[in-house]
C-alpha cells in the first residue's frame, strides 16, 4: 500500500517530479563524463608512459634504481629473460645499456645518454620503430650506427649521415670513445629524453662500455596491465635472486604515480561538488512537498497510520525518483562516454603530464563510470530524504489538520 501511495504522489505534482528527476539525472550524466574522461584520460596516460618508455616492469640489479651506476649490471641477462618470458602474463622483454657521455658532431658537442637496445626486442616491448621520425630504425646486427633523439639533433645540428664521436669510459677503467654514424632521429615524446638520447645497438654498447654479456635493465611487458602486480609476484619467485630487484612501473616511476595520484585526488573533490548539487535539489524538492502535504499527513495519521509508515512514505517516493533517474542516467552517461571515446575533447594547446605532451583527450565507457554515479546519486538523494521524511512522520495530526 505504501508502495501504492508513493506512486500516485509522485505522478500527482509532475512538474516538480521532472524538475527532481532532472537535477539527478544531469547530476549523475555530469559524474558518469567526469569519470570516464578521467579513467580515459589516466589510462592512455598510463600505456603510453610503460608501453612507449619505461615498461611494465623492470628489473635491475640490487640498488641500481636508486643509484644507477655503470658497474651495476645484470649478468648472463639472456638467461635471466628465457626465465622472464616463461612466465605467465608476460608479453615481450628486451635488455638495455645505459651510459653517459659525451656526444659530438663537428664543432657542437653536448652531454648524452647512451641507450643500448636489443633492436628486435624493442621494437617488439615498446615499438621502438614506431619512434622514428626521420630516417631508418636502426640495423638487427650491431654496425656502428645511431638514432638520436629529435632535440639532440636541433643541439648539434644533426643530420641524417652525420657522424657522431661518444666520449665516455669503460667498465674497465679505460677511455671508451667511437664514431657512429647517424641513421634515424627518434621522438619519444618526451622533450628531456629527446634532448640526450642516443641510440645504438646493444653490441656496440657492450664493446664500446666493454660490458660484453651484461646489461643494466631488463623490460617487462605484460598482457594485462592490470595484471601487473601478480606477475611482478610471478617473476620473482621464477627468478629466485637476491642480487635482483623487480619493481612494477608505479615503483619505478615513482614521482609520476604519485602526480597522478594527486591529480585523481582532485578529481573527487568535483564528485563532492556534483553530490552536493544533486543533494540540495532533492531536498528543496522533497521538503517542500512535505511541507505542502502537512495536512494530508496530518489526516493519514489521525485515522491511525503510524509515523514509521508515513515516513517510509517519503523515503518510497525519493527512491523511486532517484532510480528512475539512474536509469536515464545510465542512457545518457553511456552515450554521451561513448561519443567522447570516439571524438575526444581537443584542447587548443598541447598539456604536458608526466613529460608527455597530450592535445586530445578521450573518454572510456566501463562499469566504474555507471556504477559510483548511481551509488551517489542513490546515497545522496537517500540521506537528503532522510529529513523531510522525519519531518512528515513527527506531525501532530491537531495541528496538521488545521492547516491550510
Amino acid at each position: 500500500m505504501i508502495i501504492k501511495i508513493a506512486f500516485r504522489n509522485i505522478f500527482r505534482q509532475k512538474r516538480r517530479t521532472i524538475l527532481t528527476a532532472l537535477a539527478m539525472v544531469v547530476g549523475f550524466t555530469l559524474l558518469s563524463v567526469t569519470i570516464g574522461l578521467s579513467d580515459g584520460a589516466y589510462g592512455n596516460i598510463i600505456s603510453m608512459f610503460t608501453r612507449n618508455r619505461i615498461g611494465h616492469i623492470q628489473v635491475h640489479r640490487v640498488g641500481y634504481l636508486d643509484k644507477p651506476s655503470l658497474y651495476e649490471t645484470i649478468d648472463g641477462y639472456t638467461a635471466v629473460g628465457a626465465a622472464i618470458q616463461a612466465v605467465a602474463g608476460v608479453e615481450a622483454w628486451t635488455p638495455r645499456v645505459y651510459a653517459a657521455g659525451l656526444g659530438s658532431v663537428g664543432e657542437k658537442s653536448t652531454a648524452v645518454q647512451i641507450i643500448g637496445v636489443d633492436v628486435p626486442r624493442e621494437t617488439q616491448a615498446t615499438r621502438f620503430d614506431q619512434k622514428i621520425v626521420e630516417g631508418n630504425v636502426l640495423p638487427e646486427t650491431a654496425s656502428h650506427e645511431a638514432v638520436i633523439g629529435k632535440n639532440l639533433a636541433k643541439i648539434l645540428s644533426a643530420k641524417i649521415g652525420s657522424e657522431i664521436v661518444i666520449f665516455s669510459q669503460g667498465a674497465d677503467g679505460s677511455l671508451a670513445n667511437d664514431v657512429y654514424n647517424i641513421v634515424g632521429i627518434a621522438e619519444s615524446g618526451d622533450d628531456a629524453t629527446d634532448r640526450t638520447a642516443c641510440y645504438l645497438h646493444i653490441e656496440d654498447a657492450q664493446e664500446l662500455f666493454v660490458l660484453e654479456g651484461r646489461a643494466h635493465e631488463i623490460v617487462v611487458i605484460v598482457s594485462n596491465i592490470n595484471h601487473v602486480g601478480k606477475v611482478t609476484n610471478a617473476i620473482e619467485a621464477s627468478l629466485n635472486d637476491s642480487t635482483l630487484d623487480v619493481a612494477p612501473w608505479q615503483v619505478v616511476a615513482k614521482s609520476f604515480y604519485r602526480a597522478m595520484k594527486a591529480d585523481q585526488q582532485g578529481d573527487a573533490i568535483s564528485r563532492w561538488v556534483i553530490m552536493l548539487i544533486v543533494a540540495i535539489g532533492v531536498l528543496n524538492t522533497v521538503l517542500m512537498s512535505v511541507l505542502e502535504r502537512t495536512r494530508e499527513y496530518g489526516v493519514l495519521k489521525a485515522v491511525g497510520t503510524k509515523p514509521m509508515q508515513i515516513f517510509w512514505l517519503v523515503i518510497c517516493e525519493v527512491v523511486t525518483i532517484t532510480l528512475g533517474s539512474i536509469c536515464v542516467g545510465v542512457l545518457l552517461g553511456t552515450l554521451a562516454n561513448y561519443l567522447l571515446s570516439i571524438y575526444g575533447i581537443t584542447y587548443p594547446e598541447e598539456i604536458t603530464f608526466g613529460g608527455m605532451k597530450i592535445k586530445t583527450l578521450y573518454a572510456v565507457v566501463n562499469a566504474r563510470c555507471l556504477i559510483v554515479p548511481a551509488i551517489t546519486v542513490m546515497l545522496s538523494a537517500t540521506v537528503v530524504g532522510l529529513f523531510p521524511a522525519i519531518k512528515a512522520a513527527r506531525i501532530m495530526p491537531a495541528r496538521a489538520m488545521r492547516t491550510h
